[in-house]
């Protein structure tokens, strides 16, 4: 904030502008001392570059100007939040969706001595409908934008999406029942519901790149860009941009 600007402004205004310093402050400062992830998550293996999922997975720092701002994680936590609502309806109109486990943790799987491990949204185990249970049930959100595009492609408009729920069916034994897969509208609350057949190539392509991914990590080996340069949408708008191009 300018010093002209912090002149200009009412008392109120300035009370009403470390409210937002202060709370902004506190969301980014948590999500900082929240352990990173050791491990490749069902949740990125479709990621486009292989090279970024490399970064995560060592834990690698984001850019200086392209750490998590507030606002962006006050978005992932609304996610959370639709998702957790979104099964709260599931459960109400008389579905058994089961999302914890006895101990109150996410269902998951875990292979590869711990350093591939997924975590469900939940399976709906039994319901008032003559379907196939059990089935797994994924939860995503989305802005009016992208909403659109899933009304349009289902879950193909996002293959990051669709290789998380091949990868999840896979490896839960979930297989024989297609995957409902649910998207929250964040600016209408519209639901788009979708039943996902298993795609076991892609699931197949998922455990396959993953094991690749490890076996270059191990070894030191950066695997390539997805691009000639970086301003390419993709690379423009990653996290690891500057630390990856100066990898050489």
């Amino acid at each position: 904030m300018s010093q002209t600007t912090t002149t200009n402004q009412s008392p109120s205004m300035k009370l009403t502008s470390l409210f937002e310093e202060t709370i902004d402050k506190t969301i980014v400062d948590k999500n900082k001392r929240q352990p990173r992830r050791r491990y490749l998550g069902g949740s990125m293996l479709g990621d486009k570059c292989a090279r970024k999922i490399q970064y995560i997975y060592k834990g690698q720092d984001p850019d200086v100007d392209k750490a998590f701002k507030a606002q962006t994680l006050r978005i992932f936590q609304l996610g959370h939040d639709l998702e957790e609502s979104m099964g709260g309806w599931i459960r109400n109109a008389g579905f058994d969706i089961r999302t914890m486990d006895s101990n109150g943790e996410q269902f998951g799987f875990s292979i590869a001595g711990d350093e591939i491990k997924g975590h469900i949204d939940g399976v709906i185990c039994s319901g008032p409908l003559s379907v196939g249970y059990p089935m797994l049930w994924e939860c995503k959100s989305a802005n009016d934008k992208k909403f659109r595009d899933f009304k349009m492609r289902g879950i193909k408009a996002n293959h990051t999406y669709e290789v998380q729920v091949a990868l999840y069916q896979a490896y839960m034994e979930l297989t024989d029942n297609p995957c409902l897969f649910t998207v929250v509208n964040k600016n209408t609350s519209e639901i788009f519901y979708e039943l996902v057949p298993f795609n076991q190539d892609l699931a197949q392509y998922a455990s396959d790149r993953a094991v690749d991914i490890l076996k270059a990590t191990k070894q030191n080996e950066m695997l390539p860009r997805i691009a000639q340069n970086k301003d390419v949408f993709d690379c423009k708008w990653c996290q690891f941009t500057d630390t990856c191009w100066s990898d050489g």
